[in-house]
């Protein structure tokens, strides 16, 4: 495992680079979690080896990911593997550890009432869904009326300019080991503002109000490409960029948001 391939200078990782160059730079000579022990601040959990979890745990009644968020539900530590996945979960803690402790006390409180089935239920589903993939976007009503029509000649296009005021943060860790390799049709989930009007803020607490559980359920997502975004991809200048219809899709008749 390297973390030599990550391009730092790529935008989508401006909120990680500080600590993410420091602890990948420390990981040259140690584990991934203690590379990201010796970076954390005080309110991020501990970061431990993934053998902390103990495999005893990862049975066929209590599988390993119900294990995995049990035991950072009762120990506050995080087991880490030594891979790009872990290593950028990391740096999500590092960064959004309120956040990050909300989904997994929603996790934990759901496995303790329904238990482990053959499914994980809508909830937990929606949770994993956004925690591995999901973004928060901040951005003028125009540009998130657009986006959820799926008008994306009008999102990147027409009211292209819009975009020096909005942000675009990507939350999930699998999303960002994806992006390690950019791709276009790599695709975030982006959770809806409650009101379109009032776009989310991105500080740790602010993001975390943003998990309800009953909401969370109804999966309130809209997806993005993200290598659309301007200033995230050289070639998406020209407008032809966006006239793939297997990337970029139109909004289908009847569609929810997922």
């Amino acid at each position: 495992m390297t973390l030599a391939v990550i391009d730092w200078a790529q935008p989508w990782l401006a909120p990680y680079r500080t600590p993410g160059e420091a602890a990948a730079q420390a990981a040259r000579h140690a584990s991934v979690a203690a590379a990201l022990q010796g970076v954390k601040p005080a309110a991020s959990p501990d970061f431990v080896r993934q053998g902390a979890l103990a495999a005893g745990q990862a049975s066929e009644a209590f599988g390993a990911f119900e294990a995995y968020e049990s035991h950072i539900f009762h120990t506050r530590t995080v087991p880490t593997r030594d891979n790009l996945h872990d290593f950028f979960n990391g740096l999500v803690w590092l960064a959004f550890p309120q956040a990050k402790r909300h989904l997994n006390e929603l996790q934990a409180s759901e496995i303790a009432r329904s238990g482990v089935g053959a499914v994980r239920g809508p909830l937990r589903d929606a949770i994993t869904l956004f925690d591995e993939n999901g973004a928060l976007l901040n951005a003028p009503p125009a540009l998130w009326r657009a986006l959820v029509a799926r008008d994306w000649h009008a999102l990147f296009v027409t009211q292209r300019g819009l975009w020096r005021e909005a942000r675009l943060l990507l939350f999930g860790h699998a999303l960002l080991e994806k992006l390690v390799t950019p791709r276009k049709p790599i695709t975030a989930h982006v959770l809806l503002p409650y009101d379109l009007n009032a776009p989310p803020a991105f500080d740790d607490a602010a993001v975390a109000k943003n998990f309800d559980a009953d909401r969370l359920r109804t999966k309130p997502f809209v997806p993005l490409p993200v290598l659309g975004v301007p200033g995230w991809c050289a070639e998406n200048t020209a407008a032809s960029f966006y006239a793939d219809a297997g990337v970029f899709r139109p909004l289908q008749k009847n569609a929810l948001p997922a």
